[in-house]
């Protein structure tokens, strides 16, 4: 298990960089979320749902962040679309490891694996280092933002992103316990940007997720508590006492995500880090979006946060703004 990041860890943004959303998208095959996992067998349909939201997002303002994996990285049409993207400036490409399709195969495929940071050391590293070179090979950059796949991070993950030259790690999914399954437990990490290293050469941006309701303020106690009973947490969120909202179109409606902006801003949250999957941009991959009725759906969440960030004065930003703010 990770633990949290020690006091004095906390990274203070430039004071001129104010408030801002950073839209990120975990850039993957279709696979069945529920099935066991499976090097092959996978589809890459919906890379032609891209360019639609694309344009969706500069017409809106948005600047995606394309964290990209194995099998995106090594599809021409995928490479060719979201490039065309990062060449004009109107988004970033990263790195998303999805170890049980990404090389170098010596592994077991399962559950534990499936967390990239329960691997041994070197082979994280290989293929963590062979993830890497192919997307500065296909973008003709080096890619400096990673996702774990299912924010999978682990004890050496940390030092090896440093060694593959990346700058921001934005695996931590505040308030969210994948320990049942083997993997991290981030019930306790902060909300806020912190330093995972002493240098301060590696900045956490974490998935923006926080607590709203009357009990929010003792959230992460009642959390725990609540935990242990069953139906507890829902009970407490149609009483209004306490509700953990993801910033996330899949499974997070338009009002909840409202309430969790509103509670991220008045807590003076310098980055709003939204995500959600790209195969749920066509109708049928994933759990969220079975028809066309639900893709567009997820383009009115979109619509109506970036509406309200934008009536709160909260700006887009890009890889290289949070850099450069964060330059201690």
């Amino acid at each position: 298990m990770l633990e949290p990041p020690p006091p004095g860890s906390a990274a203070q943004l430039a004071s001129g960089f104010g408030q801002r959303v950073l839209l990120t998208v975990d850039t993957e095959e279709e696979f069945y979320w529920d099935a066991p996992f499976r090097r092959d067998r996978y589809g890459l349909s919906h890379v032609a749902a891209i360019p639609r939201f694309q344009r969706f997002c500069e017409a809106i303002g948005a600047h995606p962040v394309y964290l990209v994996d194995w099998p995106i990285v090594t599809d021409q049409a995928a490479v060719a679309i979201i490039g065309d993207a990062v060449a004009r400036g109107k988004a970033d490409v990263g790195l998303q490891l999805h170890p049980w399709v990404n090389p170098p195969f010596t592994e077991d495929v399962n559950d534990y694996n499936s967390f990239a940071g329960n691997l041994p050391r070197e082979l994280e590293a290989a293929k963590l280092m062979a993830l890497r070179d192919a997307i500065a090979e296909a973008f003709g950059a080096p890619a400096l933002i990673y996702r774990a796949g299912r924010y999978g991070l682990g004890p050496h993950t940390a030092d090896l992103l440093k060694t593959a030259g990346i700058r921001i790690d934005t695996s931590v999914r505040s308030l969210f316990d994948y320990s049942a399954k083997g993997g991290p437990d981030y019930s306790d990490h902060p909300l806020a940007p912190y330093w995972a290293d002493d240098e301060r050469t590696l900045l956490e941006l974490p998935v923006t997720s926080v607590h709203s309701g009357l009990l929010r303020h003792a959230g992460r106690k009642v959390q725990r508590w609540g935990q242990r009973i069953p139906r507890a947490m829902g009970a407490f969120s149609k009483l209004g006492l306490l509700e953990r909202i993801a910033l996330t179109p899949e499974g997070v409606s338009v009002d909840e995500a409202l309430r969790g902006v509103d509670v991220a801003l008045e807590g003076g949250l310098p980055v709003l880090v939204l995500s959600f999957h790209s195969p749920t941009l066509a109708a049928g991959n994933t759990r969220y979006t079975p028809t066309e009725a639900g893709v567009e759906a997820l383009y009115h969440w979109f619509e109506a946060i970036y509406a309200a960030l934008d009536r709160r004065g909260v700006r887009t930003c890009t890889v290289t703004e949070i850099l450069t703010a964060s330059t201690p």
